[in-house]
């Protein structure tokens, strides 16, 4: 099968999956994210992500399926992105093939990603589209890779 990928808008019914998909004991534990109570992760989505008109929001769909999503948004002075894929979708180019298609969308430069530093397959996805890692920040107990596309510190 191909994997036909693309990206649309975030639908409400993707949440469901989304919510899925960041509870995967595997994904928590590359990612080092503590996954939230479905309220909490309900609340977070519907008002600081889609609730936000500065963040550039979409869901990865694979052959129909929701498959992740992609999301850009403002900290301080710096534009961010991250992004989440179910498990079912790792190792297939999925995200490379995403992420590429998420920056057409997404033009602000710098753009920045810090993805977890033991998270190696997030890093090389950042690195196979163009991010440079500049260095490393702490998040409470976790190291994190700090990566940058087009430039900046």
């Amino acid at each position: 099968m191909e994997n036909t990928v693309r990206l649309r808008d975030v639908e409400t019914a993707d949440l469901e999956a989304f919510l899925a998909y960041e509870h995967d004991p595997e994904a928590v534990r590359r990612s080092r994210f503590p996954p939230r109570e479905r309220e909490a992760f309900m609340t977070h989505w519907t008002t600081k992500v889609l609730g936000d008109p500065a963040n550039l929001v979409q869901t990865v769909v694979v052959d129909g399926g929701t498959a992740g999503n992609i999301v850009a948004w403002w900290e301080g002075e710096r534009r961010y992105i991250g992004y989440w894929l179910g498990r079912p979708y790792w190792g297939r180019g999925i995200g490379t093939r995403a992420l590429t298609a998420f920056l057409e969308l997404e033009t602000a430069r710098p753009l920045y990603a810090d993805p977890a530093a033991g998270n190696t397959g997030s890093v090389r996805l950042l690195e196979r589209c163009g991010f440079v890692a500049t260095g490393t920040v702490r998040h409470g107990e976790d190291e994190h890779v700090v990566l940058v596309l087009g430039g900046g510190a």
